[in-house]
């Protein structure tokens, strides 16, 4: 029973170490990304609209990407500019129940790039070669230890 002890350790260790997937991105707040910034979504209804400027390429509720990206609305969801206020202080979007609601510029919107599957291979052959040498010293350990025994 004691021999397995080393063996089931080892199996453990290994099932720890292997990274879980979180299952959801918890948001501080509902935004729209226009033009590198991102803009935080208000209850304000805006009535007074300017050209069209852009629209929503990527959503998710679950991981962040590039481009004009949104946690709220679906991909094609327009942006406007509102008569009278600077696209660098406000914008409006358009939402699912046809109205049009006030997102303000909260600052520059930084992307953090997710790891290649390259980096995620390295990452996996690293810890199969270290479990896989732990393993090996287990054996060998043991191993001496029966020919001790038997002089």
């Amino acid at each position: 029973m004691s021999a397995r002890k080393p063996f089931m350790g080892a199996i453990m260790l290994l099932i720890m170490l292997v990274p879980v997937k979180a299952l959801a991105t918890s948001w501080v707040y509902l935004f729209v990304v226009w033009n590198g910034y991102i803009y935080v979504v208000g209850d304000e209804q805006v009535t007074s609209l300017g050209e069209k400027i852009g629209a929503v390429t990527v959503y998710s509720d679950m991981e962040q990407y590039e481009g004009n990206f949104s946690n709220i609305y679906p991909e094609g969801t327009s942006y406007y500019a509102i008569k009278g206020v600077d696209t660098d202080h406000a914008i409006a979007v358009h939402t699912p129940n046809d109205t049009y609601v006030k997102a303000l510029r909260e600052g520059e919107y930084t992307y953090v790039e997710k790891e290649t599957t390259l980096q995620k291979s390295i990452w996996y052959k690293t810890l199969g070669g270290i479990v896989a040498i732990d393993l090996g010293i287990i054996f060998l350990v043991r191993r001496f230890k029966k020919r001790a025994y038997k002089k």
